[in-house]
């Protein structure tokens, strides 16, 4: 079962619609967290946020369009 480790919310973000738009599996890696913490404060302004799951030997990316 997936442990639900970080998914990084921009503090300006409403509350609205996610809708997902994709995942994909990785092995694990600890710099992961600080790729998903670039990608969302670059992104912010265009209505994509990207979240970080960890599972015993995995990690997914999951990408969301937000309104």
């Amino acid at each position: 079962m997936d442990k639900k480790i970080n998914e990084n919310v921009s503090d300006n973000l409403k509350p609205g619609k996610m809708e997902l738009i994709a995942t994909q599996r990785f092995a694990i890696n600890p710099e992961m967290y600080r790729i998903i913490d670039f990608l969302n404060r670059s992104l912010k302004g265009h209505n994509i946020l990207f979240g970080l799951t960890k599972s015993e030997n995995s990690m997914i990316i999951s990408v969301y369009e937000v309104e």
